[in-house]
């Protein structure tokens, strides 16, 4: 277990790579592309979403590694013009899941909130022989030998969810997208590049101060050669290099996830995702809310189903 000043002193370097110019960071990422692809002999691939930050990578990738496979995991829940990006790039792989979104909703709950609100959630209400002890930390904060953790409750605000009418979890993603990843992994040997950041989440930033960019051992190996650059780093890569991305950031959409994940979407300014698929794609906003069940949850946890909303979008197109 790394100690607090270990970690404190990650966060410190890491803060301090994170201002590093653009064309520091490219040559800091080269190096770790480089090293991952040294270590599995070349038996690496690019996990590509589709989105802005996995465009960036596998260009960086291909500038040293031009064989490199992209594999997109095309969960049904990409928006179409994600999808059609894609398929204009070379060399994907395009692998699916064995369960659509509605029956993991039906089978195990919808994803609210965040990823560890929803595990507590769904931990709390479904008590096994083995999660006693985690069951009573997430509803108080307190261990079984007494400790107290209170980052391990289930914030207040949130136990609203133990009564809700519907069921949250946070298995859809490993599921939907990431259990298809992780299929073509085992059944090629080739180990992932992934373009998530530090700056994406507190998750992502607590992997990459326990594990660095490289993790070469444990349960989740994986690469991620840009977790110390910023969004405003992408963008600066996109223009100095002249890529194509997808239109949906055109179009005003930021976040080009899976359409119907309702993770942090209370966090959303406005127009939050939902108002705003609404305006972009009236008939999957129009899908998701009367066949999806989705307008129940967002009414239950008070965020805007967007069925009063009838704005425009920010053009994004000055941005980039």
């Amino acid at each position: 277990m790394r100690s607090t000043a270990d970690i404190t002193e990650k966060a410190r370097l890491l803060e301090t790579r994170q201002k590093y110019p653009l064309d520091l960071k490219i040559e800091l990422s080269k190096a770790r592309i480089h090293q991952w692809h040294r270590h599995w002999k070349g038996k690496t691939f690019v996990a590509f979403s589709g989105g802005k930050d996995s465009t960036v990578l596998l260009h960086l990738v291909r500038s040293m590694y031009p064989d490199t496979p992209a594999v997109f995991s095309n969960t049904g829940l990409e928006y179409p013009e994600i999808v059609a990006f894609v398929k204009s790039i070379n060399n994907v792989v395009i692998v699916k899941p064995g369960k659509s979104f509605k029956q993991v909703i039906g089978e195990h709950g919808y994803p609210v909130v965040s990823k560890m609100v929803a595990r507590r959630v769904r931990d709390i209400l479904n008590p096994t022989g083995n999660n006693e002890a985690s069951r009573h930390l997430y509803q108080t904060g307190e261990t079984a030998d007494g400790r107290i953790l209170p980052r391990y409750k289930l914030p207040n605000k949130w136990r609203i969810l133990l009564d809700a009418p519907f069921k949250t979890s946070e298995k859809c993603c490993d599921i939907i997208k990431k259990a298809p990843l992780y299929d073509y992994q085992r059944k090629t040997g080739r180990k992932p590049y992934i373009g998530t950041m530090a700056a994406d989440s507190e998750g992502r930033r607590s992997a990459y101060l326990s594990g660095g960019c490289n993790l070469f051992e444990g349960g989740h190996i994986r690469s991620t050669p840009m977790a110390f650059w910023l969004e405003e780093d992408i963008w600066e890569y996109i223009r100095q290099n002249g890529l194509d991305y997808s239109p949906i950031y055109d179009m005003g959409v930021s976040n080009t996830g899976c359409i119907y994940c309702m993770f942090g979407v209370h966090l959303d300014g406005a127009p939050n995702r939902f108002e705003s698929l609404k305006i972009t794609h009236p008939k999957l906003w129009s899908y998701c809310m009367d066949n999806l069940g989705i307008r129940e949850v967002l009414n239950y946890i008070g965020v805007a189903t967007g069925d009063e909303y009838a704005g425009d979008l920010f053009d994004k197109e000055a941005a980039v």
